[in-house]
């Protein structure tokens, strides 16, 4: 477990990175500035979603968060509307700008990731995606279970 944590700890580091999101924005060829665009790409891929839940995500305050998403409004990247689900709450949801700009986004991910994987076989590659995903997936759900009755 202890090697699984620090395998973890190293990768949430290096993509905490801001060089890492400053390198992708540049590979992107997007003019967006950096503490935006984890959230654009958050909004996009779990949107519409509201701002408290995308700063808990994030890990940010919601106030910074919510004025960052207006700035990614102004941009026309986003837009709010009222929630479906609670009329008290705005969601954000990428437009078709803010989907485009993710789009390359993903390309220039893409084009990087390649070099990491270069020296991996197909089938490698594709254990890692998969068991990567279940462990997502479990993360998601109870992060810790209760502890055995003694």
């Amino acid at each position: 477990m202890r090697r699984l944590h620090d395998a973890l700890l190293t990768i949430v580091s290096v993509m905490n990175r801001p060089q890492r999101d400053e390198m992708l924005i540049r590979e992107a060829g997007i003019p967006l500035d950096r503490a935006l665009f984890p959230l654009l790409v958050g909004i996009e891929r779990l949107g519409p979603i509201g701002v408290v839940e995308l700063a808990d995500r994030a890990g940010r305050d919601h106030t910074t968060v919510s004025r960052q998403v207006a700035k990614l409004e102004s941009l026309g990247l986003v837009a709010r509307r009222e929630s479906a689900a609670d009329r008290r709450v705005r969601e954000a949801v990428a437009t078709d700008k803010g989907k485009a700009t993710v789009a390359l986004v993903d390309a220039a991910r893409e084009r990087l990731g390649r070099a990491v994987f270069e020296s991996w076989d197909a089938e490698e590659f594709d254990t890692l995606v998969r068991l990567m995903g279940k462990l997502a997936d479990a993360l998601a759900g109870e992060p810790f279970p209760p502890a055995p009755a003694p």
